[in-house]
């Protein structure tokens, strides 16, 4: 039997109390989208603490990566893969042409007007790419409503939480690059083009594609001075958004070189990601220069109540 505990939490400035259940089967599942056969995977990622950001004797670091901030992180489970084309499709075709879609007509994908996989692959396991934020968080909501999960984008410091998978080093296998070919598709090895997802290792923590393939979408609007204003011993920080850009993206990607695939890298969204977009204005679904970056699913372990999950989403997609 499921008992009910409470969850105070501060959410953009405010604090809010979440009615949540007391999950105990803190474990790795499949998730099964309803109507459909597609299925991902979520594995638990437990609470600890760790240091965010580059130390100085890392030859790479920039400025945006300090200083190091020793950050605690609450329990959350993480798909194991990025969210591929098939489980993206569903949600497009969803919003397109269901009936009973609870997303109203103007706030349905436009349909895109080039094939933005580039011709590098779309069914069969392939990361979803060329989004906005914006979409990705869209698809968060939308799976929410069909499945009755709260799921969201990670926070850029759970994302490097769950990248590093415990480890102090530069690489998450260690200090040297040259290990990277048996953890990531990079500039190296990738031939020009993402790759199916879940062909390389796993990190400790059973995450594929955490660095490389395609970069990955965070919930954090980036800052370049973000650290320098997160206290040390911070807990789950979360910078309150002031605008729709810039956001921040993260691990690198498959036209990457080995530098930019550092748990600690960290990159800004820019305008000429979608400089190609004929529309006028710009979409705020697509991103036609911006193939090389996806997104992967966060489910907190601490569930918020379906009115505090409505407030949220509302307030990251600027409703």
């Amino acid at each position: 039997m499921k008992r009910t505990g409470l969850l105070l939490a501060v959410v953009f400035g405010y604090t809010c109390l979440f009615a949540q259940p007391a999950d105990t089967a803190f474990r790795p599942y499949q998730q099964t989208i309803p109507g459909t056969a597609v299925q991902f995977r979520m594995v638990p990622i437990p609470a600890g603490r760790f240091t965010l950001g580059s130390p100085a004797s890392d030859k790479a670091a920039k400025a945006d990566e300090q200083p190091q901030r020793s950050i605690a992180i609450s329990p959350f489970w993480m798909g194991a893969y990025e969210v591929t084309h098939d489980e993206f499709d569903v949600f497009f075709n969803d919003m397109q042409f269901a009936e009973n879609s609870k997303v109203d007509a103007v706030t349905r994908p436009t349909p895109q007007y080039i094939d933005l996989s580039w011709g590098m692959g779309k069914e069969g396991g392939y990361p979803a790419n060329s989004m906005q934020q914006f979409t990705a968080l869209m698809y968060c909501r939308w799976l929410y409503q069909k499945t009755g999960v709260f799921y969201r984008l990670p926070t850029e410091a759970e994302w490097e939480y769950a990248a590093r998978a415990g480890a102090t080093t530069l690489y998450p296998f260690g200090n040297d690059p040259k290990d990277l070919d048996t953890y990531a598709w990079y500039k190296a090895n990738s031939k020009k083009a993402y790759q199916k997802v879940g062909q390389k290792a796993p990190n400790a923590w059973g995450l594929y594609d955490m660095l490389g393939n395609v970069a990955e979408w965070t919930l954090d609007q980036y800052d370049g001075q973000a650290y320098s204003k997160i206290a040390d011993g911070a807990a789950d920080p979360l910078p309150m958004p002031s605008s729709r850009h810039p956001r921040a993206v993260r691990g690198g990607s498959f036209e990457d070189e080995a530098e930019a695939l550092r748990p600690a890298a960290r990159r800004s969204w820019i305008a000429e990601w979608n400089k190609r977009d004929p529309q006028i204005p710009k979409s705020r679904w697509w991103l036609t220069d911006a193939y090389f970056v996806g997104f992967r699913l966060v489910r907190p372990l601490k569930q918020p109540a379906p009115a505090e999950a409505d407030a949220f989403y509302k307030a990251q997609l600027g409703q």
